[in-house]
């Protein structure tokens, strides 16, 4: 029995290491091709960078700003969680970006959540111009201090309270 498992597990072996990797296109109407490892590649570069971070977190920052003018306190929380997101992931895309960004996740965005959950406008109206700030410091960290974010001052999106 032994005899058998081994002549199965070399053939295995065998067969795993000179199978040459097919290559066949996948998505709809097959605009994915190439190997595994170029398939790869190619979702990495369809995710992008930092700049597609920011394209989510600035629209999510925007209706963060409308949802606390209209004291829409669980659609505020709700957008921090996803700027919270959105950052982490972009982070893991490009780490590099990580040290600018460390007080901008550890301290403003916990800052923003607690002063949401006291559902405070006044408190709220603070606690966003030092998130537009913690923005800009960030910008300025990573050289790119000509992006200055200011408050938002037309609504784009037809959430409403």
């Amino acid at each position: 029995m032994k005899k058998a498992y081994l002549i199965l597990f070399s053939a295995l072996l065998t067969f795993s290491c000179s199978q040459e990797e097919k290559s066949s296109a996948v998505g709809p109407d097959g605009w994915l091709e190439g190997t595994n490892e170029e398939k790869l590649d190619e979702v990495a570069h369809q995710l992008g960078g930092f700049s597609r971070t920011m394209v989510e977190v600035s629209y999510r920052y925007s209706e963060l700003y409308w949802a606390g003018m209209d004291e829409n306190w669980d659609y505020a929380d709700h957008q921090v969680e996803h700027i919270i997101e959105a950052m982490e992931d972009g982070l893991k895309r490009r780490p590099s970006r990580k040290a600018s960004s460390e007080s901008f996740m550890e301290e403003t965005l916990p800052m923003m959540e607690d002063i949401i959950q006291k559902k405070d406008k006044e408190e709220f109206i603070k606690g966003f111009q030092m998130l537009t700030s913690a923005c800009n410091a960030c910008h300025a960290k990573e050289g790119e201090s000509f992006i200055m974010i200011q408050t938002p001052e037309n609504r784009t999106s037809p959430v409403r309270f």
